[in-house]
């Protein structure tokens, strides 16, 4: 068998962190098994078409790493691939189940719509949709006389094509991840196919696209699994062989009750689409991963352990590691709870693996934005002494401003415990030292300064809490000594003086 998957999303909007993971899955599964990964716009529902969206959706998935195969811009032999340009397509296979009666006219009207469902509810059935029993009481192509049907099409009468769902039958679906499903049709209905306006419903075009396309596995969101049982029927009723089914569990909201939403970042503040989005009616912007500092690495790596578990101990992959130990019997049945915490910790993995003068570049880009310019060389050297301490680049200045500016004032608590009445004196002496040290490099003035405290008997801390506040205006920071390597000796003998200046 030829191995082809599809992501099929609908351009209504920011693609959700929830169908980026279905996308790689999808991408990692036809990966691993050397098949083709196709990327379809589905784009019936005009009226929730979002101007910007398609392109949003196309971005997102080339910075997570996503590669397409066939798709609007790749092109393929198996286009369009904009279901908006398949109307034609559409209108021959509908034809071919009215022809079949497998598929129906339905002239009802919303009132009569409306009053079949409050009698039912008043009855109390089991199924108060259009279903398969209902239907012999209502107006379409099986009540009315053959004739009628064909004056009202003729007249231009409003009516949707619905599914012919056979009565009592016990439906035979099955599910990679979860197995067998068993349905009986009369608690499903007679979904609707082709709607009024001549464009077909998703169920309608999916099943079309996925068979004319030559999709071998469909792998998609567990909200699509009550659809599972008709899209089987479809495949039967075109006497076609239906493709291969798993259905991904559920992005859960970090307490693990229910489906992780937009509110649930907002209210969290973390982001739950790839990429920033701006809507463009109300102007609205929602945080993306990409601008919140992630690394399309770590996103991924993340994104891939909700719902899925290679079995083993690791728990950082590349993408070619994720393609070679992904198998979809190894996704869990149950949702997948959202820990932002773990989100930030796995960038922070990347993070410091990043070379330095790759995040050099990013950091020098943060302190361009608050007017600070620097040589590359002696960024790189910051980055490497702060890298470990962060878990995103702009994180850096919180760690590292004082490479980049003296502090103007000093942490109140700190100075309140390390600054004594003794200090004064102490970094005196103490800039006697650093005066005559040379070389001026980390080691030799650690070397220099704790032979000096030992030989004066004075407290480590009683110095280098006092050293490390006067140079960097708190108690943080890495290594004390790389810390003035850097400044050199000047800069740091001048804040030790400001220091004893402002403190006294």
């Amino acid at each position: 068998m030829d191995i082809r998957v599809r992501f099929a999303p609908s351009p209504t909007g920011p693609l959700h962190i929830g169908g980026v993971r279905t996308a790689l899955y999808n991408y990692l599964f036809a990966r691993k098994n050397g098949g083709k990964m196709i990327l379809r716009i589905e784009d019936t529902d005009q009226k929730r078409y979002v101007e910007g969206a398609e392109q949003y959706i196309k971005d997102s998935l080339a910075w997570c790493g996503i590669e397409i195969d066939e798709g609007t811009e790749q092109g393929g032999e198996h286009g369009p691939y904009r279901q908006s340009e398949r109307k034609e397509t559409y209108s021959k296979y509908i034809q071919l189940l009215l022809d079949k009666g497998q598929a129906y006219y339905a002239f009802d009207t919303a009132e009569e719509l409306e009053a079949m469902r409050k009698k039912l509810e008043e009855a109390k059935a089991d199924n108060t949709s259009y279903n398969p029993l209902i239907r012999k009481e209502m107006t379409n192509s099986f009540t009315l006389p053959e004739a009628e049907v064909k004056q009202r099409i003729d007249n231009g009468d409003p009516y949707v094509i619905r599914f012919r769902m056979p009565e009592n039958e016990i439906v035979h679906s099955k599910d990679i991840i979860r197995g067998e499903i068993k349905v009986n049709t009369n608690t499903l209905d007679d979904k609707v196919l082709f709607k009024s306006d001549g464009m077909p419903t998703y169920h309608f075009a999916n099943i079309v696209d996925d068979h004319l396309m030559k999709i071998s596995h469909v792998i998609r969101g567990e909200e699509w699994l009550p659809s599972l049982t008709l899209h089987t029927m479809l495949y039967k009723a075109f006497g076609w062989d239906v493709p291969e089914f798993a259905h991904l569990p559920l992005l859960l909201k970090p307490t693990g009750k229910g489906k992780l939403s937009k509110r649930d970042g907002d209210k969290l503040g973390f982001p739950v689409f790839p990429m920033e989005w701006k809507d463009p009616k109300t102007g609205d912007v929602a945080m993306g991963y990409k601008e919140e500092g992630y690394f399309p690495e770590a996103f991924i790596n993340f994104l891939a352990l909700l719902g899925w578990n290679p079995g083993t101990e690791q728990e950082y992959f590349s993408m070619d590691e994720l393609i070679n130990a992904f198998s979809l019997e190894r996704v869990s049945k149950g949702g997948a709870r959202f820990d932002q915490q773990k989100a930030q910790n796995m960038n922070a993995h990347y993070l410091q693996q990043k070379d330095d003068g790759f995040l050099a570049d990013l950091f020098m880009e943060e302190l361009s934005k608050k007017g600070i310019s620097a040589e590359k060389e002696y960024v790189t050297k910051v980055v490497s002494l702060v890298k470990e301490r962060v878990s995103f680049v702009p994180e850096m200045w919180e760690q590292a401003s004082f490479f980049f500016e003296a502090p103007t004032e000093y942490d109140a608590k700190t100075v309140k415990k390390r600054w004594k009445e003794q200090t004064p004196a102490l970094m005196k002496q103490l800039i006697g030292v650093l005066e005559a040290t040379k070389p001026f490099s980390s080691a030799k003035t650690e070397e220099e300064v704790k032979a000096w405290i030992q030989a004066k008997e004075l407290g480590m801390g009683a110095v280098m809490n006092a050293f490390r506040l006067s140079v960097v205006g708190a108690s943080k920071g890495p290594h004390m000594f790389d810390i003035i390597e850097l400044l050199g000796k000047e800069e740091t003998i001048k804040r030790i003086e400001k220091a004893i200046e402002v403190l006294g």
